[in-house]
């Protein structure tokens, strides 16, 4: 984790990204406009440098080891900060955007996105406004209007994050090897969580298994 530090002045922000070449890019592009308080790569780092630096607005990696961007911000809400999270990801599966709303993020934008707009949905985030390109705004608006407390999909809601996260890098295509080095956890973990996928979702197999990601959308 990179210490905070306090720079010139704008909206103060904290970048949280698994990957250290994306982290230095976004900082780079947003301390133009912004005050860039620090960063992290992990959820744990990441809880403890947001809330030991207070910023206005945490943009947030969705995908992560150990509890993604979710965890990150149940991390920080439970410390009692109050900073509003703006979700960044490559991801644009509804799956993802309305978990990462339901937790508490104010917006979301893919990583597609230009520094220009980048900075001007920070800035929008930080004064009230919720942000979404508008195919990932219908995500929302198709989830919240129904009035029923009913989860989005019922047998996704079955499986924890971390079988999640799991279930997402084999649908890609990755090996258990992979995946155990993608999540910092040995084979057999994988194996687990895979036997527990397999189990809950009532499938037979690999195939079966990234078959009904595909469907979702998840992959």
């Amino acid at each position: 984790m990179t210490a905070p530090t306090r720079v010139a002045s704008g909206v103060s922000v904290f970048v949280v990204d698994d990957h250290e070449l994306f982290r230095s890019g976004v900082r780079s592009e947003l301390s133009r406009s912004c005050r860039i308080v620090g960063d992290a790569g992990t959820v744990d780092d990441a809880v403890a440098g947001i809330v030991e630096a207070d910023p206005d607005v945490v943009l947030l990696d969705v995908h992560m080891p150990a509890g993604g961007g979710r965890g990150v911000i149940e991390g920080v809400r439970t410390a009692g900060s109050k900073a509003q999270f703006l979700a960044l990801s490559v991801s644009d599966a509804a799956e993802d955007v309305i978990g990462i709303i339901r937790a508490g993020a104010r917006g979301y934008v893919t990583k597609s996105i230009s520094a220009d707009e980048l900075v001007a949905a920070v800035q929008r985030v930080h004064d009230g406004d919720v942000v979404f390109s508008p195919r990932l705004a219908g995500f929302v608006l198709d989830a919240f209007a129904s009035e029923s407390d009913e989860p989005i999909d019922p047998e996704l809601d079955l499986l924890t994050a971390r079988e999640r996260e799991t279930l997402r890098f084999i649908a890609r295509g990755y090996t258990y090897k992979e995946v155990a080095s993608e999540l910092h956890i040995s084979v057999k973990t994988v194996e687990t969580h895979v036997s527990a996928v397999l189990r809950k979702l009532q499938l037979s197999n690999r195939y079966e298994l990234t078959r009904w990601a595909s469907d979702r959308r998840l992959v």
